[in-house]
């Protein structure tokens, strides 16, 4: 038996053949309307033997049984054009070189690649038709009703995909271009405006909604997902558009709606050519490469095609997981991956030394906040603040030109240690700065989606258990941004940085706490009578909200719309001489700790724990 494939080819093949057939004989018959003299009847008949068998010859060279009619498209019927013309070309040709002394109206030469166009390219269109409008048929009823909101391009390439789905019919998209209504988008219409979402849902029965918005601003993703909330019905998207610029993924490749489309921004526009000429063809070096931070700054660096990444990490299991994901996504990315502790100067001397990159960015860091409060509080100290001390200092040694690091909001009029901390590594590389050599630049934004120890994947946990979802406090705030955003605000920053800046990352609105899980729980399908929201009190070290400034700084404005520089207090080398001393010591207990840091940040306030 034939297989399939083969089958169809055959038939396209005998189609083919007695289209050209028929095409070249009605040619004649037209010519001579329908009237044809016994002389050109026998021409006719002669000349079919050597015209159809070359016309077939052409056609299977420019690939015309490659494809499948039931997916016949644009690009199918040029190259049926393509080869027709080809072929009309090569028949007076092949006469000629057969010294044939039959004349072949010329007429009929044109008369014959029109009516084959036509004919060939009438027949798979239609048959595609009567495919698809049986299949749609079939699948049609027992398919659940899928609106799609958008109607531009992106719609349009994702309504192709839905009329092969057997399980979901499309009964209309919405959109706010009020010129688009009543149209027809692959014979689906635009029905109104996305404001309607609730009356179409109630009136077509649908339980499920794509957004299909990818170009738009995140305000109107924003609202198109809160009006799907509103309607209470299940919620798909398709990509991002870079993803799908990128090529990465399709149009069709649907996933549920995250927290990052309802607090996500505008995309941030970067200074590729400046990047470039930070990163391309140099070697850079990330500390703390597994975290979330570090592990998305090499990704972005990657892009840039630096000569060398080198990878520092003190996680043996971190570093391994990014060193699989690099190796598998950037074969021809050539990085080297180094365990190692920040504190370990001569670690550190070693790598500087054998690597000698030429930026460095610093995201090495202990940064839980309630952890680094209670019995860790040293730790947090010697790590943060030594840590930083260590890796700058050698940098300045190793003649590195940049060095970045990765600060945060809680340095800001700092409550806890591990925010204090921070505020004193910055005070430490402002120190470092002289008017020649390493020119180190801070970077400051507060919490990220996603972070290892951050409340999503926490909530997330606790609704996959069946809840309750834990907040410390209703009126609790916190600004987020996106991983990937964070990290190329970081390397715009590091680029823009001349030294000794802290700059700001505009981070958006802060976000209440509660609402943010509320908006979680409805994202996976729940109520908030299904799985409960409990308050727990703040934890050591938290307060209610984030500040990106203290009370006595002010902000430059810089050429980036999403940085600002803060004109933050800085510290002289008598300063560091006096620090470093009491890094040195062993160890000390919390409470001296704190003690001392009130000293060294003035605007420390260590939060005073309610009995």
């Amino acid at each position: 038996m034939l297989r399939k494939s083969n089958l169809r080819t055959t038939l396209a093949i005998l189609h083919d053949l007695v289209a050209c057939g028929i095409v070249w004989m009605l040619a004649y018959l037209l010519r001579f309307n329908f009237d044809l003299p016994v002389s050109f009847k026998l021409e006719m008949q002669h000349t079919l033997l050597w015209v159809v068998p070359l016309q077939l010859a052409i056609f299977w060279q420019f690939g015309l049984y490659r494809g499948i009619w039931r997916y016949a498209s644009l690009n199918d019927l040029r190259r049926i054009v393509l080869a027709v013309l080809f072929a009309a070309i090569s028949i007076p040709f092949m006469l000629w070189m057969l010294r044939s002394n039959l004349v072949v109206p010329r007429s009929v030469l044109v008369l014959n690649p029109l009516l084959l166009i036509l004919l060939m390219g009438s027949s798979r269109i239609l048959y595609r038709m009567w495919k698809e409008t049986r299949f749609q048929g079939y699948m049609h009823l027992s398919a659940e009703p899928v609106l799609v909101l958008g109607a531009g391009d992106a719609a349009v390439t994702l309504s192709k995909d839905l009329a092969k789905n057997e399980s979901w019919q499309l009964v209309g998209f919405l959109d706010d271009d009020t010129n688009k209504k009543n149209c027809l988008l692959n014979g689906v219409k635009v029905l109104g405006r996305l404001d309607e979402l609730m009356h179409w849902v109630d009136y077509l029965g649908v339980g499920r909604v794509i957004i299909a918005m990818p170009s738009s601003s995140h305000q109107q993703r924003q609202r198109a997902i809160q009006l799907c909330n509103a309607a209470k019905v299940q919620v798909l998207t398709v990509p991002s558009f870079d993803d799908l610029m990128s090529g990465k993924v399709a149009v069709s490749q649907l996933r549920p709606i995250e927290l990052d489309d309802l607090l996500g921004r505008d995309p941030v526009v970067l200074d590729t050519e400046g990047l470039q000429e930070l990163i391309a063809g140099k070697t850079v070096l990330v500390t703390g490469a597994g975290g979330s931070i570090g592990s998305e700054l090499c990704r972005q660096i990657a892009r840039f095609k630096p000569a060398k990444l080198v990878l520092f990490e003190q996680s043996e299991f971190a570093l391994y997981t990014l060193e699989q994901e690099l190796q598998q996504v950037f074969s021809a990315l050539l990085f080297v991956c180094l365990i190692g502790d920040v504190r370990d100067a001569q670690r550190v001397d070693e790598m500087l030394r054998l690597h000698t990159p030429s930026v460095l960015f610093h995201a090495a860091a202990y940064k839980h906040v309630p952890m680094m409060e209670q019995h860790n509080s040293w730790q947090a100290i010697r790590n943060n603040v030594l840590g930083t001390w260590t890796v700058a200092r050698a940098a300045q040694r190793h003649g590195i030109n940049k060095f970045v690091m990765i600060s945060t909001d809680k340095a800001v009029n700092p409550t806890n240690v591990m925010g204090a901390s921070k505020r004193l590594a910055e005070m430490v590389c402002q120190a470092l700065q002289s008017s020649a050599g390493t020119r180190f630049v801070i970077v400051r934004f507060g919490n990220v989606l996603g972070s290892t120890g951050s409340v999503i994947p926490k909530f997330r946990a606790q609704i996959a258990q069946g809840g309750p979802i834990t907040v410390t406090h209703p009126e609790i705030t916190r600004y987020f941004m996106s991983i990937p955003e964070a990290a190329q605000l970081v390397l715009q920053a590091g680029l823009m940085g001349q030294g000794g800046e802290i700059f700001v990352l505009d981070m958006g609105e802060s976000v209440k706490i509660v609402d943010l899980a509320k908006q979680l729980i409805r994202l996976s399908g729940f109520t908030e009578d299904e799985i409960k929201i409990e308050f727990s009190g703040l934890r050591p070290g938290e307060k209610l909200y984030e500040e990106l400034l203290a009370d006595n700084e002010h902000t430059l404005p810089t050429p980036h719309p999403k940085l600002r520089i803060a004109q933050a207090r800085q510290a002289n080398s008598e300063w560091l001489g006096k620090l470093l001393l009491w890094t040195e010591v062993a160890t000390l207990p919390d409470e001296q700790v704190k003690t001392a840091l009130a000293v060294w940040v003035p605007e420390y306030q260590p939060q005073q724990r309610s009995e």
